[in-house]
């Protein structure tokens, strides 16, 4: 799933991938924001992205959602 968070006075946003289910994300941020501690998530790498509460200006959640990848007719038949 695909998570993007604008940055306060920053042109360039942080986009990052993860394994966690979008609720589960979700809820993650909000607790942050309510307790006042920052938003630490783990991205699908391993890697911590850390934001300070202060600095989020949005945070973008993907769905769960997977689309299948693949070479069918769309449409119906061309007879």
């Amino acid at each position: 799933m695909d998570i993007e968070f604008g940055i306060k006075n920053v042109a360039r946003t942080v986009n990052f991938s993860t394994n966690a289910k979008a609720d589960e994300v979700a809820a993650h941020i909000a607790r942050a924001l309510n307790e006042g501690g920052p938003i630490d998530l783990v991205d699908d790498k391993g890697r911590h992205i850390i934001v300070p509460k202060e600095s989020l200006g949005y945070a973008v959640v993907g769905s769960d959602t997977t689309h299948p990848v693949g070479f069918g007719v769309l449409g119906g038949s061309s007879d």
